[in-house]
């Protein structure tokens, strides 16, 4: 186990570093990465060498309306050496989301995501972007893979 001091940026070399030795430990080469501006993607194919790796970016508007946040630029360098990019609403927060919003009230995905939460963001996340890449079928449900989300950035 490797446990950090905070979360962000400064451990994401280290987290793919972990993710790569138990990947060949436990016989796995795919690995689906949160990304928001690509930059975690990104390192994940240098880190990840010879993995299969699925890149999943926040829907348009996540932040601002209609904008996407991974540059395009980010997308084709990652599609180009090979990863998939996948861009959807989330697993856990599209609909239920802005229905908590509008109405005060939480539908089933959010009480889920909530539920994940107490594990920490990142566990939220990993379990998220690996719904998503399965529905997209970018990865092939019923088998493992590895599936990294944070908290912040990186």
């Amino acid at each position: 186990m490797v446990l950090f001091d905070g979360p962000g940026a400064t451990n994401t070399e280290r987290v793919l570093q972990v993710v790569r030795e138990q990947g060949k430990a436990l016989g796995l080469n795919t690995c689906v990465v949160a990304t928001t501006r690509g930059n975690t993607a990104l390192l994940a194919l240098e880190v990840l060498a010879g993995f299969r790796l699925v890149a999943v970016a926040h829907c348009a508007g996540f932040a601002e309306a209609n904008q996407q946040e991974l540059p395009e630029q980010a997308r084709r360098r990652l599609e180009q050496a090979g990863a998939k990019v996948l861009t959807a609403t989330h697993a856990l927060g599209g609909v239920g989301r802005a229905v908590r919003l509008r109405f005060n009230t939480y539908e089933l995905e959010e009480l889920i995501a909530q539920t994940l939460r107490l594990f920490g963001q990142g566990t939220k996340v990993a379990v998220e972007i690996a719904l998503m890449a399965a529905d997209a079928g970018l990865i092939p449900s019923g088998e493992p893979v590895i599936s990294v989300g944070g908290t912040k950035e990186g």
